[in-house]
């Protein structure tokens, strides 16, 4: 009889022939697989709406806080082959200098620990000077990048991150040339005081208000290599395990 049902049922076979565990299940590596991408005359076909790559690259540090590999960078610098200078105002270890070097684009990247304050438009590259902006903000206070009271990290509450970080968006806007990109990398989390904050969603309000326009799909990075992904937590909630990259046009 449980033979029968078993044939018949197979869920419940399943069940009764259980291969791990939940907590078990967890620990091993999920392989999904991705939807078939139509051909066109892309210069970087691998390059769709769901980014995949385990590996970081030699580029930038990956003991640095928040460093998110350059071969997304890379891929955008090769789709877009901006006309002009590229400028990344929030550099960390690097990582987009690194490829614009192996690449042979001029690049100029600043950051919070050499004093430049990205937020200020006093400090900002001229008017029209740049082809295209590569920006990876702070995700508000998910991880602290500095004691410097100005690092978005350190934005005592949402509304004050908001505001500079719409101020950092104009700045962008105001340094692209016509049809110049600004690409940005943002993710959401659940703040223990704000509740969750969609983030990707702001980033877009705030761009279209400076005036952009986005000039493509978003793109869902899968987040290998996070530090967060190594944690156990007591409380219950369901993980985030991508970040969102976001293609604006002047």
């Amino acid at each position: 009889m449980n033979y029968l049902f078993s044939t018949v049922n197979p869920f419940y076979a399943r069940r009764i022939n259980r291969d791990a565990t939940r907590n078990e299940a967890c620990d091993r590596p999920v392989y999904a697989r991705l939807p078939l991408a139509p051909r066109n005359a892309s210069p970087v076909p691998h390059l769709t709406s769901l980014y995949h790559f385990h590996r970081a690259g030699e580029y930038g540090d990956r003991k640095w806080p928040g460093n998110c590999g350059g071969n997304l960078i890379k891929d955008l610098l090769a789709y877009f082959q901006p006309d002009g200078l590229v400028f990344d105002p929030m550099s960390g270890s690097g990582t987009c200098a690194d490829v614009c070097k192996e690449l042979a684009i001029p690049c100029i990247s600043w950051d919070i620990h050499q004093g430049f304050d990205a937020c200020d438009p006093q400090q900002f590259p001229e008017p029209e000077s740049l082809g295209f902006i590569w920006a990876h903000p702070a995700y508000w206070r998910q991880k602290l990048y500095s004691k410097d009271p100005r690092d978005l990290s350190r934005s005592p509450t949402l509304d004050h991150f908001l505001r500079r970080y719409g101020q950092f968006i104009r700045n962008c806007a105001n340094a692209l040339k016509p049809g110049g990109k600004l690409v940005i990398l943002m993710g959401d989390y659940r703040d223990r005081e704000a509740g969750y904050v969609p983030l990707t969603f702001h980033t877009k309000r705030l761009a279209f208000d400076a005036g952009l326009q986005q000039c493509c799909t978003d793109i869902i990075r899968f987040s290998h290599g996070a530090s967060s992904s190594k944690k156990v937590y007591r409380s219950s909630f369901i993980p985030g395990l991508h970040d969102t990259c976001m293609v604006f046009t002047k």
